[in-house]
């Protein structure tokens, strides 16, 4: 693993930086002054600390898209541009250092398989500015995971871990604000117009809930990880153990308290998708986390039963009200009848817009079944496969296997799930082999991969730079993997 240590040598390269700081501040206006010396220590900053770009990088995932870049009809955020100079960074040294580092983690070759599958069906795209577009998400996401793989050691895992909790946390605050109060569109409030739901800075409630999805999970796993690892300590009066949890009480109060603030803003969301994929995070996260045996993960699929049968708690009166009336229709969500004849109205509306873009999608493989419309290009094609009064494509199927299987067809559909099992695989993997708190963290990322699969069947979640965040989480677990054992 590499390993960044302060020297003399590397101190000299604030130098120049702090100079640049100063002079900007000297001889410009005050606003330009403050962005270019700001922008000149940062850059400095990295040059000392090359690691901080990817840390700076699961911030901007939920916040880089307030001010994106148009680049060839294309949007650009924050979290583009640093992660791409994240590799350049790690890059650099690696050359300047004569010891560049570029082994290849167990799944860049499903994920390179895919990408490729995904690439030949371009060949067949209407528009080729939103294939590439998609096809850049994914490379992204392979990027991500190859960099923190290669750039991150245990110590500064966990960093990457603390920084993805604050931003977690703080999206889930935004979201209480906007929830109380009705911060936001007029078409979100709820109640009567008591409440709004919450969308953080995604625009949309369902890839806000998504988001929160992604970390939840890991912040739960970390809490109870660290919960685990302190009752194994007392129970074997392990006074380096207990010590060495007590340094960690700070990192255990940020995991506890952003999960207790991400769940509350999942509610605040009202995204049954995304309930119903965290429901059965957590609870999977638990199983992994605390029983340890190979009989957690036959209660995993158990548990996965009893997350769908919450309809029919509901009408015994088990759950809430308010969460029973979501949930009191979501078993239709799974089936694939016919809605050219049926009339919408405001009960059903949701219903029937969704499954007549399941629909089209269908047709789009019929009509091309090897190859698809080509990647990225559903709403591309959409107008060729609208159903009568459903004209507006909005972007995607809401169902991401479905959109897979239109775009790309039977042989990218394939190398999709040939990725999806081995990134399930190679997750479980690291659950098994986690040790101490990490076992928490390491079921999370299982959890995670729950939560994303359930939610991407009604909606798809690739979007906002979430996939990035999707390739951290995995570049942790490979960290987690590879890690020596370790005493519990």
């Amino acid at each position: 693993m590499l390993k960044f240590h302060f020297s003399r040598q590397r101190a000299w390269l604030l130098w120049p930086f702090l100079g640049a700081g100063a002079a900007a501040l000297a001889f410009l206006p005050p606003t330009t002054a403050a962005l270019c010396g700001g922008g000149a220590l940062l850059l400095g900053a990295l040059l000392w600390l090359p690691e901080l770009a990817l840390y700076l990088v699961a911030l901007a995932v939920p916040f880089g898209s307030l001010l994106p870049l148009s680049v060839g009809g294309a949007n650009v955020t924050a979290a583009d541009i640093l992660l791409l100079l994240a590799w350049g960074l790690y890059l650099a040294r690696g050359v300047a250092r004569r010891n560049l580092v570029l082994y290849t983690p167990p799944l860049v070759l499903p994920f390179l398989i895919f990408i490729f599958a995904a690439a030949v069906s371009i060949t067949v795209a209407q528009s080729l500015i939103d294939s590439l577009s998609e096809l850049t998400k994914w490379i992204e996401m392979l990027a991500a995971y190859w960099l923190v793989a290669l750039m991150l050691d245990q110590t500064r895992a966990t960093r990457l871990l603390g920084v993805m909790f604050v931003a977690g946390a703080s999206q889930a605050m935004l979201g209480a604000y906007q929830y109380y109060f009705r911060a936001g569109p007029e078409g979100f409030l709820l109640f009567g117009g008591a409440n709004l739901r919450a969308y953080g800075t995604f625009e949309q409630p369902n890839p806000y809930a998504g988001y929160l999805g992604l970390l939840l999970p890991l912040a739960f796993g970390a809490t109870l990880g660290l919960g685990r690892a302190s009752w194994f300590a007392r129970a074997r009066d392990d006074a380096a153990a207990r010590a060495s949890w007590f340094a960690r009480s700070g990192f255990l109060a940020l995991a506890g308290g952003a999960s207790a603030l991400m769940l509350a803003a999942l509610f605040f969301s009202y995204s049954r998708g995304a309930w119903l994929g965290v429901t059965a995070a957590l609870g999977i996260t638990a199983l992994l986390t605390l029983v340890r045996s190979k009989r957690a993960a036959r209660w995993a699929f158990v548990l996965t039963a009893l997350v769908l049968s919450v309809v029919g708690l509901g009408q015994i009166n088990v759950v809430p009200d308010v969460i029973a009336q979501r949930f009191a229709t979501v078993g239709d969500y799974f089936g694939f009848e016919d809605v050219r004849g049926v009339r919408a109205n405001d009960d059903n509306y949701a219903l029937v817009e969704r499954r007549a873009h399941w629909q089209a999608a269908l047709d789009m493989f019929e009509a091309a079944p090897w190859l698809g419309v080509g990647f990225g290009n559903y709403a591309a094609a959409y107008p060729r496969f609208a159903l009568p009064k459903w004209d507006d494509p909005l972007g995607h199927a809401h169902n991401y296997y479905l959109n897979v299987l239109a775009e790309t067809g039977a042989l990218g559909f394939a190398a999709f799930m040939l990725l999806w099992g081995a990134v399930f695989w190679q997750s479980a993997r690291g659950a098994r082999r986690a040790r101490g708190w990490r076992v928490g963290v390491a079921a999370g990322i299982f959890g995670m991969l729950v939560a994303l699969s359930i939610h991407n069947f009604f909606d798809n979640l690739f979007v906002h730079a979430m996939y990035i965040q999707v390739g951290l989480a995995l570049g942790l677990g490979e960290i987690i993997t590879r890690a020596d054992a370790q005493p519990e």
